[in-house]
């Protein structure tokens, strides 16, 4: 049965938010293709850096949580979760974005991302030994200038604040696939590779990493629902 673990992570992390996308008054499963079409895009992205991070040894995979199926060394379970996991982010963002009014005016918004940017882009340079938190910031920070500098998105201060909503979320099923509540991790870190600062169990550069995560995943879907 622990063999099922990560799988179960990822059906518990969907199901319920699948099953209100029915509701009647959400109707997210209208959107279906527009979110397959950018997690595939994202996922895609981000499967190729989880790849490269496994084979150079940045994290690794406990073989007694998987069910041992795996595409470019990644277990299946890894894959399903850049489906999953933007799967219920996006559904959050659609219906709170549907039924309260969370824009940000856009000057707080542009200093949001601004001194995010140069946040980010300074903790990557610092640490810039560090592959994983050199990335993730390095990472991020370009992202949201791209994001709202070139693409003129303008939902950034919005799609942040929905981000830290969703923190509990992200702290249970995080903590879980970092070792929190087992007996060992199911996702194992290389201690040389980033900071060391944790919240529980969970490395601060995973938070980015899901951050950015989300970010594109947005963007794409509201470019393809439209």
């Amino acid at each position: 049965m622990l063999s099922y673990t990560y799988l179960l992570i990822n059906f518990f992390t969907v199901i319920i938010c699948f099953i209100f996308s029915f509701h009647h008054k959400i109707k997210f499963n209208k959107h279906f293709g527009a979110f397959f079409s950018a997690s595939f895009i994202v996922g895609s992205v981000f499967i190729i850096w989880d790849a490269w991070f496994t084979k150079i040894g940045v994290w690794w995979f406990n073989e007694k949580y998987i069910i041992g199926i795996k595409i470019l060394k990644l277990p299946l379970e890894e894959i399903l979760f850049f489906i999953c996991i933007p799967f219920s982010c996006l559904f959050t963002y659609f219906c709170l974005d549907k039924f309260f009014k969370l824009d940000w005016k856009p000057l707080p918004e542009k200093i949001f991302v601004i001194i995010s940017i140069l946040i980010t882009l300074l903790i990557g340079i610092y640490f810039n030994e560090k592959i994983y938190t050199l990335f993730t910031f390095i990472t991020t920070s370009i992202s949201l200038f791209i994001l709202y500098f070139i693409l003129k998105s303008r939902w950034i201060g919005k799609a942040s604040f929905i981000y830290l909503l969703l923190m509990p979320g992200f702290l249970l099923v995080n903590g879980i696939l970092t070792g929190t509540g087992l007996e060992s991790p199911i996702v194992n870190y290389n201690q040389n590779d980033f900071i060391g600062l944790r919240i529980l169990t969970i490395p601060i550069e995973d938070m980015l990493y899901g951050y950015e995560l989300i970010l594109w995943n947005i963007y794409l879907f509201l470019k393809f629902k439209k």
